[in-house]
């Protein structure tokens, strides 16, 4: 099968899966808004903040163990790909339990200081809820090492497709539960058993993909590798959790509730035009792994170069139809329950390119399994961004939340792209000719 056949698999694959999140955050908004109402809904944003860090930080060994099954496996090296699974399993397992223990301590840490008390939802609640949902992150932290299998396989698309029927029954159960009026105990129960199922299922398809690998063996060599790389990609869900779930807090601490309502489904509405150019990113991404793990160096810089193309003229478009048509979509999402001033909804939209490019970028580093300076990158723009984003949301309200959360992209393009560049052999200029891609990508064979 053709790289080109298989980019375009991995794309509709890819945008089954996206606008299946897509819809996952704009369909359940207005039940949230509605059943539960604002100042509720926000509440549960601010303690959904905890299991969506865990959610974040599986270590990066899951990440780390799948990367190198890849890049081992399409060497050629079998037995080194086998030892990597096994090796890559009893790291995984061990993170899950350290995962638990930590999941009991914030839990019951968070009882024992009181700060639970100081939520309109009943401590009980919140330690029940957190304790479904964190159960839930846990499982998917297994879900990195066995779409390894898929990618090592060519049929990343096929992995695509399970998250997409993962997504929608997450959509299902998640309306279900809210139209029978849960709270949030049962609507976390609900995520939680669509996760344990699913995990189980994709375990199962993804080993009969890898059944003709021979028997591996625990290496503690390969074990230490694992952890170091792991540490590198953990500093990317880290810094994620800091700009996501950071300035969250700040936005609830400085302006309330209503105000994390407000924040959050605006930039939901941006993260959805990211998610579109995320489809070439996780289109690609496959395909250029092979393509280094090969060593074919030539296809790695043509597929970059193409990603980055695209992308930009996603976001670009995104950025048009958002400016012009998204204030009237939004009133009409939120049910004009909430309201977004047009200074506040621009300052919000220009960040779209730079985030289209900056993370593209981005996408070198997690192919070739080199995550340290590009983490470290993410983690010291995401503090910044989350310091701006107190500092400015104080004096000048939710406008300085916005020029806090969108000053992530610009620190980060400034710094990511001349370093994929270089990682990749690419000179600036190419990632604007377009006829580059078409001579060399298109119609070269």
């Amino acid at each position: 099968m053709s790289i080109k056949r298989n980019i375009a698999l991995n794309a509709l694959g890819q945008m089954g899966n996206r606008v299946v999140r897509i819809l996952e955050q704009l369909l359940l908004v207005p039940f949230f808004l509605t059943i539960w109402g604002a100042e509720y809904y926000g509440e549960w944003l601010t303690i959904s903040i905890i299991p969506s860090v865990l959610a974040f930080s599986d270590l990066g060994f899951g990440t780390a163990v799948s990367n190198s099954f890849v890049l081992t496996y399409s060497s050629g090296s079998y037995k080194n790909a086998a030892d990597t699974y096994v090796t890559g399993l009893i790291v995984t397992t061990f993170t899950v339990v350290v995962g638990i223990f930590l999941s009991i301590f914030v839990i019951f840490g968070g009882e024992k200081t009181g700060v639970l008390e100081k939520s309109i939802i009943s401590p009980s609640d919140i330690m029940m809820s957190l304790a479904f949902l964190m159960a839930s992150r846990l499982i998917g932290f297994y879900g990195q090492l066995f779409e390894g299998f898929f990618r090592a396989k060519s049929k990343a698309s096929i992995a695509f497709h399970l998250y997409t029927v993962e997504g929608i029954l997450r959509i299902v159960v998640g309306i279900v539960c809210l139209l029978s009026h849960c709270d949030i105990v049962g609507y976390a129960f609900g995520q939680f058993v669509v996760a344990f199922v699913f995990i189980i299922f994709f375990a199962c398809y993804g080993l009969r993909l890898v059944r003709n690998l021979p028997r591996g063996r625990f290496q503690k060599g390969i074990a230490v590798s694992t952890l170091k790389t792991g540490l590198g990609f953990l500093l990317t869900p880290l810094w994620q959790s800091v700009y996501m779930q950071g300035s969250t807090f700040v936005v609830r601490i400085v302006l309330g509730p209503s105000s994390v309502a407000v924040f959050n489904t605006v930039r939901t509405v941006c993260k959805s035009i990211n998610a579109v150019f995320s489809i070439v990113n996780g289109s690609i991404y496959p395909e250029a792994q092979i393509a280094y793990g090969k060593g074919n160096m030539k296809m790695v810089k043509d597929i970059y170069i193409y990603a980055m193309q695209i992308v930009f003229l996603i976001s670009m478009i995104g950025l048009l139809f958002l400016l012009f048509w998204g204030p009237t979509l939004y009133r009409w999402w939120t049910h004009n329950e909430l309201n977004v001033s047009s200074s506040i909804w621009f300052v919000f939209m220009i960040g779209i390119p730079l985030n289209a490019l900056w993370w593209t970028a981005g996408t070198v580093f997690r192919a070739i399994n080199k995550p340290f300076r590009f983490s470290m990158y993410g983690f010291i723009a995401s503090i910044l961004s989350t310091f701006l984003c107190y500092l400015l949301a104080q004096p000048f309200g939710m406008m300085g939340a916005a020029v806090g959360f969108v000053s992530m992209d610009f620190i980060m393009l400034l710094l990511t792209l001349p370093l994929s560049n270089k990682e990749v052999g690419v000179k600036m200029a190419n990632l604007f000719n377009y006829s580059y891609v078409y001579n060399r990508f298109f119609r070269k064979q």
